[in-house]
């Protein structure tokens, strides 16, 4: 499964924290808070989402672009300390 992370951290040690375990998952840094990876599963991608909800503020934005997920793309984002998810068919 193909996975994106676009990041909008508010504080450096957040941006810091979250780059270094997004690597620890295997994730490549693609551009400045955009990571990416091709290996991670959905049991892996559930433990990262756990992972980064500790370690981000309130204020923090995190979007998430999977695909194929049944055939869909799935973007999921934290906003506010909460997760939400969009699916979109084709």
């Amino acid at each position: 499964m193909f996975v994106s992370v676009a990041l909008d951290l508010g504080s450096e040690d957040s941006r810091i924290k979250v780059a270094d375990l997004l690597k620890q998952y295997g994730f490549r840094k693609i551009q400045n808070a955009l990571f990416e990876s091709t290996s991670l599963n959905e049991k892996n991608l559930a433990r990262l989402k756990v992972d980064m909800d500790r370690l981000t503020d309130y204020y923090d934005l995190i979007r998430i672009y999977q695909y194929p997920v049944e055939d869909t793309l799935v973007i999921t984002s934290l906003e506010g300390k909460k997760w939400k998810r969009l699916v979109t068919r084709a």
